[in-house]
């Protein structure tokens, strides 16, 4: 008498598994959960096999037995990718049309002053009394955007309460103008324009540091939800400590090095004094990679 051969029962449990599993998508969980459904029903197609039953038959059976999938699958996560998208269209937030509007006619004052610097920067003339007023526009319509942009709501973030979008602002307004003056200066401008744009500078780094060193979380639950399940986070959003550690090194970091290029420009001449900022660059760079990708401290 021939006996079946195990091997057809199992080819018919895993064309079955397929067609139970057809249209669902899949994770890395159910993935997990297919393969020791899959590894059930070999040894239960084997306990049928040997009681006598057919190999297709046993297949059949072990596979009734098995019942309805939907309550495993509804308890095993689907693919990142699909919650992820569903969530974002469950919590979508349209842009206002005022802010659009707002970004649009900021956009156009910010171009039309840079239009002007980038002119008197090829040697085509340019009033001399306009330049500073295309530093000031250009300054103060990316501050405003900035503020503007963080007042909004968006999917994935609150708005920032307006006294910290209002900071945020005028510390990109600050360093601009201050790069502005410092620009304005090597031009032709007096010393008090590269006077007044370092400290516009400082005071920049200043704001971003305290803004940035008492920053909360912003993110809806959602997101927050997402992250945790997806393991998204970095030294920063793990330790508030270390975040604040950070923005005070940038600025002391940054200090040092706007008053180096000070002092090394009116010492040995400007053409030397963009190396402290080029140093300052890097030291920061280099406190960055070690305060958030460095050893760990032991709990």
């Amino acid at each position: 008498m021939n006996t079946p051969h195990p091997t057809d029962a199992t080819l018919d449990i895993h064309r079955l598994l397929d067609e139970a599993f057809a249209g669902v998508a899949m994770s890395p969980e159910r993935q997990d959960l297919k393969e020791e459904i899959r590894a059930n029903l070999v040894a239960r197609v084997g306990e049928l096999v040997d009681t006598g039953h057919s190999p297709t038959t046993a297949a059949r059976q072990a596979i009734t037995e098995l019942g309805d999938l939907a309550p495993l699958l509804d308890a095993t996560p689907a693919s990142g990718r699909d919650e992820a998208s569903a969530e974002w269209a469950r919590h979508r937030v349209r842009p206002a049309p005022g802010f659009l509007v707002r970004t649009a006619l900021l956009a156009v004052l910010g171009v039309a002053g840079l239009v002007l610097l980038v002119l008197a920067a090829t040697d085509i003339a340019v009033p001399s009394g306009w330049l500073p007023l295309a530093v000031a526009v250009v300054a103060v319509a990316a501050g405003a955007g900035t503020a503007d942009a963080l007042r909004q709501e968006t999917s994935i973030s609150y708005p920032v309460p307006t006294a910290r979008a209002a900071g945020y602002g005028l510390g990109v307004a600050l360093g601009l103008a201050g790069l502005g003056a410092g620009w304005l200066h090597l031009t032709g401008a007096g010393l008090p324009w590269l006077l007044g744009g370092a400290l516009a500078a400082v005071a920049s780094v200043v704001f971003f540091t305290y803004l940035g060193g008492t920053q909360t979380n912003r993110h809806k639950p959602w997101v927050l939800r997402m992250a945790a399940n997806h393991h998204l986070s970095d030294r920063f959003s793990e330790d508030p400590a270390t975040a604040a550690r950070f923005g005070l090194y940038t600025a002391a970091i940054w200090l040092v090095a706007i008053a180096a290029f000070v002092v090394l420009g009116l010492s040995a001449g400007w053409a030397w004094s963009w190396l402290p900022l080029l140093g300052g660059t890097v030291v920061m760079l280099l406190t960055l990679a070690r305060m958030q990708f460095g050893p760990r401290p032991s709990a």
